[in-house]
């Protein structure tokens, strides 16, 4: 792997990520109701989910969805129902905002549970399991050694991935200063109502076939 693939890599990468998809949605979101500082316990969820993906890839877990409908379904409807709980969770909330300081006591979300929601929400999807599958082997070099080029490419990704996340939450962060409680409950119900619009594209997708 030369560095023109990996630069080609990084590019295509990028715009992938910069896509809202429900992780870049769950940074915004929560930028925008605990900040900054407490959204990169979900970043960090994000990133550790990036590794687990293109680790399961690396050992053949992309090629093993692609050719089971059966544990396709399995992590597919499993992906589908988080998705559409997050999103109903959202499109429930009061617009309830706590930008001073990391989410903490009764009622409001906490380091663990900002770390597993975007953690969950990618393992859960065989969109990515298979997206890497049909994408990563186009940058790596059959003639060398692969699992350390996978490695380099999951540091990459993870670290383009963490850019933009953390773009995200910043935005949030900054928009919830001019949105007063009425406008803050709606940025909710949008990214909610974007959840499910997800859980349902994930509930309608199949697994291709030859």
């Amino acid at each position: 792997m030369n560095e023109i693939a990996i630069l080609a890599f990084a590019a295509v990468a990028f715009i992938g990520i910069a896509t809202p998809g429900p992780t870049v949605l769950l940074a915004l979101t929560n930028g925008s109701r605990f900040g900054v500082r407490a959204a990169g316990y979900g970043m960090i969820g994000a990133v550790l989910s990036d590794f687990v993906l293109i680790g399961a890839v690396a050992l053949g877990l992309g090629a093993l969805l692609a050719a089971s409908e059966f544990w396709f379904s399995v992590v597919k409807w499993a992906g589908a129902a988080y998705l559409a709980f997050l999103g109903l969770t959202l499109l429930r909330s009061h617009g309830t905002l706590d930008i001073s300081q990391e989410p903490q006591g009764a009622g409001v979300s906490t380091p663990r549970s900002i770390f597993l929601k975007s953690f969950l929400v990618a393992v859960t999807n065989p969109k990515g399991y298979l997206f890497f599958s049909a994408f990563l082997p186009q940058f790596i070099d059959p003639a060398l050694p692969q699992l350390p080029q996978y490695a380099v490419l999951a540091v990459v990704f993870a670290s383009i991935d963490f850019m933009v996340m953390f773009g995200y939450a910043l935005l949030g962060s900054q928009a919830v200063r001019f949105l007063k409680r009425s406008g803050a409950i709606w940025l909710d119900r949008v990214c909610g109502g974007a959840l499910l619009a997800l859980a349902g594209s994930l509930a309608f997708y199949r697994r291709a076939t030859s």
